[in-house]
């Protein structure tokens, strides 16, 4: 399907009629209340190095490739017009250079070593998917969530698919960085139940160093989604070697404390899941010496800030 024209607005990208994704994951339990059906979105303005879906970064589609599933069969080299995979000495290789991401290779590879991240999906076709498991949603409190990637990245396409999600009677989160136009979140505002708020630096520095852009916009944003009743859980990556200090733990309550619609706060520890995925795609991984902490390590992180505010902390 033809990518179509993608228009600049306010840092976002966006296409009238489809949206641009890379999964939907049905059942889960750690994206909002209740069980839901998460829709991940491609695109994000920010640059975090321990992004955990590193495949949302680019709106464009890409091609994944996991040396320790390939069969080396040659079944991708047969099926690239582009030239791209070839076996040399009985072993695959990819070249990337000339990809076109047309996904034809990660369809016929039997041991799922290749993968394709990007599909253009129309917020109906996605709302039907989700609609499987409304029993779900009714019995659990559950709904949909939009996540990424961030969806506000593709604003039209997001509210499009939220507009159509409230019409059907659905719980709705959206797991935000809060890096958007204030327009955007305030036309979202009605139709979002839940704002899963990023929360991955106080300290502006820190905040500009490891993911590329200021926090100033951010709290603004939330600030003014908090002054209009919007109701959040803060979502607070804690990474070793970055975040992991008094003063964000301070920084993070404190914040907090001065926001009268943030429902809890949701400590989630580094995981080192996204290394391995910037692998896969060609990148160099930019946190590969960085430690996993342990449980004793997150449950002072849940502690540390618990301590300083009344509302309630707990690891996602």
């Amino acid at each position: 399907m033809a990518m179509g024209i993608w228009r600049p607005f306010a840092g976002c990208l966006w296409k009238k009629s489809e949206m641009k994704i890379f999964n939907i994951q049905r059942y889960c339990v750690n994206d909002g209340p209740g069980i839901r059906t998460t829709v991940f979105l491609k695109g994000c303005p920010l640059n975090c190095a321990w992004c955990h879906n590193p495949e949302s970064k680019r709106l464009q589609d890409e091609i994944a490739y996991d040396p320790a599933k390939c069969l080396g069969c040659g079944r991708c080299a047969e099926a690239c017009d582009c030239g791209c995979h070839a076996m040399q000495n009985g072993r695959h290789a990819f070249f990337r250079k000339g990809c076109l991401a047309c996904g034809r290779c990660a369809e016929v590879c039997p041991g799922e070593a290749l993968t394709r991240f990007g599909q253009e999906r129309d917020a109906e076709s996605i709302l039907k998917d989700v609609l499987r498991d409304e029993a779900f949603y009714r019995h659990s409190g559950g709904g949909l969530t939009l996540s990424g990637g961030e969806p506000f990245f593709q604003p039209e396409a997001a509210l499009q698919l939220l507009r159509k999600a409230k019409e059907a009677g659905l719980h709705t989160c959206v797991e935000t960085c809060g890096y958007a136009s204030w327009e955007i979140l305030r036309q979202a505002l009605p139709l979002v139940d839940i704002f899963l708020y990023d929360v991955k630096a106080t300290d502006d520095d820190v905040h500009r160093k490891y993911t590329g852009v200021s926090n100033a916009r951010i709290w603004e944003n939330l600030r003014r989604l908090d002054g209009e009743g919007g109701v959040t859980r803060l979502r607070c990556p804690i990474i070793p070697g970055v975040n992991d200090t008094p003063e964000h733990f301070a920084g993070v309550a404190r914040l907090a404390n001065g926001l009268s619609h943030v429902e809890m706060i949701e400590v989630e520890p580094y995981h080192p899941l996204g290394q391995h995925k910037l692998a896969t795609l060609g990148r160099e991984p930019s946190m590969a010496d960085t430690p996993f902490p342990g449980k004793e390590e997150a449950e002072q992180y849940v502690r540390e800030i618990a301590a300083q505010t009344n509302i309630f902390v707990r690891q996602a």
